[in-house]
């Protein structure tokens, strides 16, 4: 006689919800297929002189889609630059990265590790417009953004010379200079109108 025709998931776990059957035809169809539903699925069809299982394995995949995106710096030279993307898919997604349009190659400075890149320290010939790429068999997609690399002239006015008063004669002074420059300044040290030199004090 006809069969009568069932579905079940060889890894134990249920059908979802959403799955519609259709027994007369032995028709099983899930709608937005998504990665849980992913697994082997067994058709089990059966009547009185016996029973018969087709076994069908359901892979997902899925393009990438961006789960971080990089954005635009601005960098005094000499500072550390870092950006990280991040994209899902399925297979997992490489990474490759361009810089003005250009394939980007681990070299001297520039650090390259899947999703990440690092600039320790940033020169004018940084600049640029950089881009992530990710991709998978099953697409490629780019995130976008611009390196600002600029120059700027000692500036103190965030930096304190503390006057310091001495309580027993011969302890010892530390003066911190430290204004904010790029690229890293020269420094040079004056007692009134006189440059100081290093000697044994």
């Amino acid at each position: 006689p006809v069969p009568t025709i069932s579905w079940r998931r060889a890894d134990g776990k249920q059908i979802p919800r959403k799955a519609r059957r259709h027994r007369s035809s032995g028709l099983l169809e899930i709608p937005n297929f998504q990665q849980e539903d992913a697994g082997l699925y067994e058709c089990v069809a059966e009547n009185v002189r016996g029973k018969n299982v087709a076994r069908g394995q359901l892979t997902f995949y899925a393009q990438p889609s961006w789960t971080q995106r990089i954005s635009d710096v601005r960098a005094a030279m000499e500072e550390r630059v870092s950006w990280e993307c991040r994209a899902s898919g399925r297979p997992k997604p490489s990474y490759r990265w361009l810089k003005d349009g250009e394939p980007l190659l681990p070299q001297g400075r520039v650090q390259l590790e899947q999703g990440s890149l690092t600039i320790p320290n940033v020169s004018l010939s940084d600049a640029g417009m950089y881009q992530c790429v990710a991709e998978n068999r099953h697409g490629v997609i780019f995130a976008s953004a611009e390196l600002s690399v600029i120059a700027i002239g000692p500036d103190f006015s965030k930096t304190l010379l503390k006057k310091l008063t001495l309580v027993k004669v011969g302890g010892e002074v530390i003066i911190e200079c430290k204004p904010k420059a790029s690229p890293r300044p020269t420094y040079s040290w004056k007692k009134g109108k006189d440059i100081l030199r290093e000697n044994e004090r």
